[in-house]
Order: structure tokens, then C-alpha cells, then sequence
């Protein structure tokens, strides 16, 4: 939905202020990503005569539509939809908002307080290393909890078949020999994705 900064605005006033914003890009990614995020949401950008806003942008603008997209999310998340004020989103700055934007996006309210106000006191670099153990540490976690998945699978397997790892490899060909390996593929990504929903759910 527009907001109050651009519903007033014509689509060529929108169009001349990206212009002029992204001149100063990280004093001005919130009303750039403002701007972005309207002409993304209402396909402005096909008055312009383009078919996607990754062409609009790069096109229009020599952003590339990865920044692009970032910018807009940046606003949909931390204006939008959790309602801070713009002048504490500048304080935090468009690096550290995008480093915590993963921890964010999975956390509950009260956590994504806290995680704002670590983005704001922390510097970036620190900022950085801290995120990325945490990243490592639920890496690990995960693949420790599919490593015991896996074991349990087999020990079930090679017990029911009473052969050896090498066997039921064997035998698992045979079975998936004639399979439509396009439904086997569907079948294991919504599994795999169940697993890792329940993963979560778990640690949350």
C-alpha cells in the first residue's frame, strides 16, 4: 500500500527521485527503498515500458537488481512491517541492517528488538564475526541432526534387509532403477523441507 512519501507523488516525480537518491546512496536507502518498494509492489515500472523490475532498475538507474530488491526489503522490513522509525534505521545504517536481516526475519518480536539494538551499539566488523559463528553454529547443529537422521536410517535399513551399507546401496538402485526421478525429487524437497521447518520449530 503507498505510503504518505510517495502516494502524492506522479510517476515520473518517482522516477527522477530514485535518480537523484542513489547518488548518496547510504544517506538516502530509506526513501530510495521506499520508492523502489512502491514502483516494485504496483509494477510501475511497466509504465516505463519494462516487463521486470530487475530490467527497470538496471536499465534505468545502473542499479543492479540484487542492490535493488535489498533496498526495497530493507524498507518493507524494518519500515513497513516492524514500524521503526527512520531516523533509528539510518542510525543503524544499511550494512548492519542487511547483516541482521536473516535473524530478524526468523525472530520473534522481542528478539528482533534485541537484535536492533546490537546492530546499533555493535560495530560492523564485530557485528559481522558474531553473526557468521551463529551462522556456522545452526550450519553444524543441522548437520549433526541429519547426521543422526542418516544413522538411524540405516541401522532401520540394514536391519530389515540384514545386509551391509554396501548392499543396501545396492539394492536402494534396483528400487529407484525404474522410479520417475522427477516425483522422487518433489517427494524428498518437501520432505527435506518438513525436516527443517521441524529443526527450527524446535530450536524457536
Amino acid at each position: 500500500m503507498p505510503n504518505d512519501r510517495t502516494e502524492n507523488m506522479s510517476p515520473d516525480e518517482k522516477f527522477s527521485a530514485i535518480a537523484n537518491l542513489k547518488e548518496k546512496l547510504e544517506d538516502n536507502f530509506v526513501a530510495l527503498g521506499d520508492l523502489l518498494s512502491e514502483i516494485k509492489r504496483s509494477k510501475l515500472y511497466r509504465f516505463k515500458g519494462y516487463e521486470s523490475f530487475k530490467d527497470f532498475v538496471e536499465a534505468e538507474y545502473q542499479l543492479s537488481g540484487s542492490l535493488a530488491g535489498k533496498l526495497a526489503a530493507t524498507f518493507d522490513l524494518y519500515i513497513e512491517e516492524m514500524d521503526i522509525d527512520e531516523t533509528s534505521v539510518k542510525e543503524i545504517g544499511l550494512e548492519r541492517l542487511q547483516l541482521i536481516k536473516p535473524m530478524v526475519q526468523k525472530a520473534g518480536w522481542d528478539e528482533r528488538e534485541l537484535w536492533m539494538q546490537k546492530a546499533l551499539e555493535t560495530p560492523t566488523n564485530e557485528l559481522r564475526s558474531e553473526i557468521k559463528e551463529l551462522k556456522k553454529k545452526d550450519k553444524e547443529d543441522n548437520q549433526d541432526l541429519k547426521k543422526v537422521f542418516i544413522d538411524q536410517y540405516l541401522e532401520k535399513m540394514t536391519t530389515w534387509f540384514n545386509c551391509s551399507k554396501s548392499e543396501l546401496n545396492f539394492k536402494l538402485a534396483l528400487y529407484f532403477q525404474e522410479s520417475d526421478l522427477d516425483d522422487v525429487k518433489k517427494v524428498v524437497k518437501e520432505r527435506q523441507r518438513a525436516f527443517e521447518q521441524e529443526i527450527q520449530a524446535n530450536k524457536d
